[in-house]
């Protein structure tokens, strides 16, 4: 009734995640590492394995739902932990569904720490917690995805293939429901620079608004992002550093046409604008980092990394969405 199709690149959660679904759950692997020469991946023997050739995991869905024969699929990730039952659970879940429901959603769970507030990383993984459809646990009825078309492989990485797959759905006339079966995503260490990394969905959602218009986002339950203050700040920084830089280079003499106060007048006047940028830089990187730190833990370390990242996200996230909206527009 139902293949498991998991994509992964390598990592070794794989290996909870199939030991979690156990031996009588049919699934399929998805070997997504670009090097076709790779040793081969270890994993049970009743797990099939396809190759997608390194092409992302909306490409690699693609290859194990198509490598399937079940009326349903059900797609995990790589590092998920289905609880205890879970095939027992999806099986219920899945029984007696419309002919008009094309997917149901699984309960992700994102276990965070007790004895101290979550770091900003361990709140970004538990935002799946109330996601919508997505397919860290997310079973679609293999005629709609055929349907479809499947999952958008324009989307290079694990952000909004899912969203744009479910919008499409809705698009068919299919509704997508919510089941009771529950899957662990545990928190990772992602490193100093995740919240730089993840940015990159920027360019994503650009392909979502060329795609469904800009009501995309609350039509997947999604809320305001800080683009708009990232692009303030972003253009308060680069006057700050354009004035000051003219301030800088400005002629020492003056021009024979010209009065003797222009000279003083069009550095001071320069220097006045990078001063002002500056401020409103400062404001809203300040206040930036702050609405980071303030719900964490605040720990020297985790401090320091709020402060750095807070000033390297607004013009990363702004270049990632200009790449995006040329990509899309193209």
């Amino acid at each position: 009734m139902i293949t498991v199709v998991i994509p992964t690149i390598g990592r070794p959660s794989l290996r909870a995640t199939l030991a979690a679904l156990g031996p009588d759950v049919p699934a399929v692997v998805v070997d997504d590492r670009p090097d076709a020469h790779a040793a081969p991946l270890e994993v049970p023997e009743h797990v099939r394995v396809v190759r997608s050739g390194g092409r992302g995991p909306a490409a690699a869905r693609n290859a194990g739902w198509r490598a399937a024969d079940t009326a349903w699929v059900a797609f995990l990730d790589d590092d998920v932990v289905p609880e205890a039952g879970w095939a027992q659970a999806v099986g219920k879940d899945l029984a007696d569904l419309a002919d008009d429901v094309a997917g149901s959603q699984g309960r992700i769970v994102v276990p965070l720490p007790r004895d101290r507030r979550p770091t900003d990383a361990e709140r970004h993984t538990a935002g799946l917690a109330g996601a919508h459809w997505p397919t860290a646990d997310m079973a679609y009825r293999r005629t709609a995805l055929e349907r479809v078309g499947g999952f958008d492989e324009g989307f290079p990485r694990a952000y909004r293939e899912d969203a744009d797959l479910a919008l499409r759905m809705f698009e068919a006339g299919y509704r997508l429901v919510k089941g009771d079966r529950v899957t662990v995503h545990p928190v990772r260490a992602d490193g100093f620079w995740s919240s730089v990394r993840f940015q990159r969905g920027n360019a994503d959602d650009a392909r979502m608004r060329r795609r469904f218009g800009p009501g995309w986002r609350e039509a997947i339950g999604g809320g305001p992002t800080r683009l708009r203050r990232h692009a303030l700040t972003t253009a308060f920084g680069l006057t700050a550093v354009a004035a000051y830089a003219a301030c800088a280079l400005a002629p020492v003499r003056r021009p024979r046409t010209a009065p003797i106060v222009m000279p003083i007048v069009m550095p001071v006047s320069r220097a006045v604008v990078g001063t002002v940028a500056a401020a409103g830089w400062a404001v809203l990187t300040a206040e930036f980092a702050w609405a980071r730190v303030a719900p964490g833990p605040r720990t020297p370390g985790e401090v320091l990394r709020m402060v750095v990242t807070s000033v390297v996200i607004p013009p990363v996230a702004c270049a990632h969405r200009l790449r995006g909206e040329w990509r899309a527009r193209r």
